[in-house]
C-alpha cells in the first residue's frame, strides 16, 4: 500500500461522516422524491407506478383555482407583499438608525428584537393581538372610528376588488412577517456602514440634499445586499410554514384563504398520506424557485451596483 494511498485512504476516512449523511439525508431522499412524483404511494404499501398522473393534477387544479391552485395565489399574494414591504422598511428603518442621535443603541436593540423571538411564540402572541373580538389592533381601529377586522378568521384580501381595505388572514400574516423585519434591517446598517463616506462628500459638492443623496448613493451601494435579501425573502416566504400552521390550527382555514404552498404539501403527505401528489407538488416548487432566482439573477445586471466592479 503505497503512501499516497494510505493518504488518500486517511482524508476519505475522515469526511465520510459527512458524505454518508449527504447520502442518506439528501441524495437519497431528492431522487426517491423524484420517483414517488410518478407513483401512488401512501407510506403503508409499496410505491404504484402511474406515471404522470399526479402532474396532471396538479395542472387541473391550478386551471380551475382549487387544491395546488388556490395554495399557489395564496403564496403568491403572501410573497408580493411581505417581500417588497420588509425590504423598504428594513432599508428605511436602518437609514435613521444610522444617524447619530441619543439612544441609538437601544433603539437598535427594540427594533431588533422581535426577529430572535421563536416563531411559535411570535404567532401565539399575534393571534392575541388580531383576535376579532377582544385584539388589541381592533379596539385601537375602533378608537379611531375606524372598523374592526377579521384578521385570520377573515377570507378576504385588501390588496384585491372589491376587498380594499378590507383585512383577512393574509394580510394578518403579512404584517405578521413584517414584525420581524429586524433582521434585515441588520444587514443593512452593516452595509451601510461600509459605504464610504467620500461618495456623501462628492455628492454634497453636486449640491444633492438628504434625499437625493439616499437615492443615488445609499441605494445604489445597499442594492447588492438587497438583492440578497430579495432572493432569501422570496424563498423564505414561498417556505413559510410554521406560523401559517399555528395560526390556521393546521387547516388553511377560513375556506382555505391561508392555504400556503408549504402547508397544503404537509396535509397532502402526512394527513391525507398521499405522498406521491406531495412529491409531484414539491417538484413543482423545486422548479418554480429555481427559475425564480435565475430570472432575479438575469435582471440583477440591470441594477444591482457592486463597488469596484468596473475597475
Amino acid at each position: 500500500m503505497s503512501a499516497n494511498f494510505r493518504r488518500n485512504l486517511t482524508g476519505f476516512a475522515f469526511v465520510s461522516p459527512w458524505l454518508i449523511g449527504l447520502g442518506l439525508l439528501f441524495v437519497y431522499p431528492f431522487a426517491a422524491s423524484l420517483y414517488w412524483s410518478f407513483c401512488r404511494y401512501d407510506l403503508l404499501s409499496p410505491p404504484e407506478f402511474i406515471g404522470t398522473e399526479h402532474y396532471q393534477r396538479l395542472a387541473s387544479e391550478i386551471a380551475t383555482g382549487e387544491g395546488f391552485g388556490k395554495a399557489i395565489w395564496n403564496t403568491g399574494y403572501f410573497a408580493l407583499l411581505s417581500v417588497p414591504l420588509s425590504i423598504a422598511i428594513g432599508v428605511g428603518l436602518a437609514t435613521m438608525l444610522s444617524w447619530n442621535v441619543r439612544g441609538q443603541a437601544v433603539y437598535r436593540t427594540l427594533f431588533f428584537l422581535p426577529s430572535v423571538v421563536p416563531i411559535v411564540a411570535s404567532s401565539v402572541l399575534w393571534i392575541w393581538l388580531l383576535d376579532p373580538r377582544d385584539g388589541i389592533l381592533n379596539r385601537f381601529l375602533q378608537s379611531v372610528s375606524l372598523p374592526s377586522q377579521l384578521w385570520f378568521k377573515g377570507a378576504t384580501e385588501a390588496m384585491t376588488p372589491p376587498d380594499f381595505l378590507d383585512f383577512g388572514s393574509k394580510d394578518a400574516l403579512v404584517l405578521m412577517s413584517l414584525w420581524g423585519v429586524g433582521n434585515f434591517m441588520v444587514i443593512y446598517l452593516a452595509a451601510m456602514g461600509d459605504i464610504p463616506t467620500q461618495l456623501y462628500e462628492a455628492a454634497e459638492l453636486d449640491g444633492a440634499g438628504r434625499v437625493r443623496k439616499f437615492w443615488h448613493v445609499t441605494v445604489p451601494t445597499l442594492s447588492p445586499v438587497i438583492f440578497f435579501n430579495l432572493v432569501m425573502g422570496m424563498i423564505q416566504s414561498v417556505q413559510a410554514f410554521t406560523q401559517v400552521y399555528i395560526v390556521s390550527e393546521g387547516t388553511g382555514e377560513p375556506a382555505s384563504w391561508s392555504l400556503m404552498l408549504s402547508l397544503h404539501l404537509f396535509l397532502s403527505a402526512f394527513q391525507d398520506l398521499d405522498m406521491g401528489y406531495a412529491s409531484a407538488m414539491s417538484w413543482l416548487l423545486f422548479v418554480f424557485l429555481l427559475v425564480s432566482t435565475a430570472l432575479l439573477f438575469r435582471t440583477s445586471r440591470h441594477w444591482v451596483h457592486y463597488q469596484g466592479a468596473g475597475r
